[in-house]
């Protein structure tokens, strides 16, 4: 099959996920999930997703979380770090505790049972985000402090997947340098989005001014080339340059994307002004068309299409399943809410809301189980599938408890 027919039936797809958002009054990430799912068990698409549709899908998280980043107020994202580690330090220990003492339970072996817990510690905030903006409350502290604390929760759980999984394949022990190259790295980059953000995009104030051909270039300049025309292209480069940046630094790119959302300012589209247009407003919308109508769902649909039914381990793991999955779901929640509640001092509907939403897991859970079932043989197939239920069960769960709680969720309470 042709990778753009593949790329004409995801798009087909959106169209069905769209009928169906509407006529349910649910989020269309749900159906994104269920379109990719129907599709590559009943073969219309394939099992191996190619390079160009895996890459495509890649671009769409990234987009979509820094259209996410656009939308934020940076002062809003650091003052809420403060109130959000507690929610990521208890928020990641608690199911990376019950997943791995479920999975020594069921199949007694340390080193699965590791990587069991290494694979469901780290929240999937792009699924969360997109849900809470489907239902108007991706502008909410709740919101904010979910994806500081999914931001922190990356950093750990990134932090031990480099130190622990040399470990559980025997091929290294852990040291402390090698602890401390994984955290320096993680400060490295925040420190280059801060000077970024502070020094680079503006360029032409305070000390780079001096410099010569650098002091005379910003990103208000980039923005207003062509009369305005290029500045959803500036905005890309800028949301994929970070990202690129983010993954050389061993987070995901989506990560990076974000951060470069967040430190666009609405001052850098100043300009024009005799055009009478709102260059902010009018690169907002595009970026959001973008990101949620036609490159983003990309990245949904072909996460529900990791889900791929073999009936007989199907039926033979859904009680390990559905016992992980309860126990994840009632773990997650609690922990995460009480810590949001007495570390973060969050109301507690937004501390509800803040559980529920930690409640995803994708792309680092599946970085996790490639690197374990794929790469290393370390988990077993029916480990691999067990997890593969549990994330589907989770990710599920997301835009169906926010959708539940926004009825009694009061932002301002």
């Amino acid at each position: 099959m042709h990778d753009l027919t593949i790329l004409a039936i995801i798009w087909a797809s959106v169209f069905i996920a769209a009928y169906l958002a509407d006529k349910t009054r649910l989020t269309p990430v749900l159906w994104y999930l269920f379109c990719g799912i129907i599709l590559v068990n009943t073969t219309i698409l394939p099992k191996e997703m190619p390079v160009f549709i895996t890459d495509f899908a890649d671009l769409g998280i990234i987009v979509i979380m820094f259209a996410l980043g656009f939308e934020e107020d940076t002062n809003n994202f650091i003052c809420s770090i403060k109130r959000s580690w507690g929610i990521a330090l208890f928020g990641a220990i608690a199911p990376f505790v019950i997943a791995y003492f479920t999975a020594l339970y069921y199949w007694q072996d340390h080193n699965t049972a590791l990587m069991c817990g290494l694979a469901m510690t780290a929240t999937a905030v792009s699924l969360t985000m997109v849900s809470l903006k489907d239902e108007g409350l991706h502008g909410s502290p709740a919101a904010t402090g979910i994806m500081t604390s999914a931001v922190l929760d990356d950093i750990g759980s990134l932090a031990l997947v480099a130190i622990m999984v040399p470990i559980a394949t025997g091929e290294a022990t852990a040291t402390f340098s090698g602890i401390a190259w994984v955290l320096g790295k993680a400060i490295a980059f925040f420190v280059m989005v801060v000077i970024i953000g502070n020094w680079l995009f503006p360029a032409s104030q305070g000390l780079l001014k001096k410099i010569p051909v650098l002091g005379q270039i910003n990103l208000r300049g980039l923005l207003s080339m062509g009369k305005g025309e290029y500045t959803i292209l500036s905005l890309m480069l800028i949301a994929v340059t970070v990202g690129l940046l983010a993954h050389e630094f061993g987070f995901h790119p989506a990560i990076g994307a974000y951060m470069a959302g967040l430190v666009v300012h609405r001052e850098y589209f100043d300009f024009h002004q005799e055009q009478q247009v709102d260059f902010y407003q009018q690169a907002k919308e595009m970026i959001d068309n973008v990101a949620f109508t036609w490159i983003g769902p990309v990245f949904f649909i072909t996460l529900g299409a990791k889900l791929i039914f073999d009936l007989e381990i199907f039926f033979s793991v859904l009680p390990e399943s559905l016992f992980l999955f309860i126990a994840l779901f009632i773990g997650q929640i609690s922990s995460a809410s009480l810590a949001a509640r007495f570390t973060g001092g969050f109301n507690w509907p937004e501390s509800l809301m803040i559980g529920f939403g930690m409640l995803g897991r994708a792309e680092l859970a599946f970085v996790v189980m490639n690197i374990a079932f794929v790469q290393y043989q370390i988990i077993s197939v029916e480990a691999f599938y067990t997890l593969m239920l549990t994330c589907f069960m989770l990710n599920i769960s997301v835009p169906l408890t926010i959708r539940w709680w926004k009825t009694k969720f009061a932002p301002d309470g």
